[in-house]
């Protein structure tokens, strides 16, 4: 089992960056795809960016292609969300997910384990 903590939202005008941080329990962190996902007021919850175990595979939603980088460091428990040219669009909470098995990366309901979110807030 594997808990989850996100950190590092915050309030940002449009165009400024921010980076999310989710720290992992458990020391078999490496053995889980770990991913970001976003959920804003009245909408679904969407896949954001997701990473291989290894952290050699990465993969983006479209609408942040470019502009948010995913990494991850094994050796602290953590993957990180580098977030860009952030727009008003980008407003909601993110939620940092990890499973040991994925086989679509952007599918919501495959995730096992989920941390508590964190607020993001872009202002124009």
């Amino acid at each position: 089992q594997v808990q989850l903590v996100e950190s590092g939202g915050g309030l940002v005008q449009a165009g400024g960056s921010l980076r999310l941080s989710c720290a992992a329990s458990g020391r078999t962190f490496s053995s889980y795809y770990m991913a970001w996902f976003r959920q804003a007021p009245g909408k679904e919850r969407e896949f954001v960016a997701a990473i291989s175990k290894n952290g050699g595979s990465k993969y983006y939603a479209d609408s942040v292609k470019g502009r948010f980088t995913i990494s991850r460091d094994n050796a602290k428990n953590t993957v990180y969300l580098q977030m860009n040219s952030l727009k008003p669009e980008d407003t909601a909470v993110y939620y940092c997910a990890a499973d040991r098995t994925i086989v679509v990366v952007s599918a919501v309901g495959k995730y096992e384990y989920w941390g508590q979110g964190t607020q993001v807030t872009v202002s124009s």
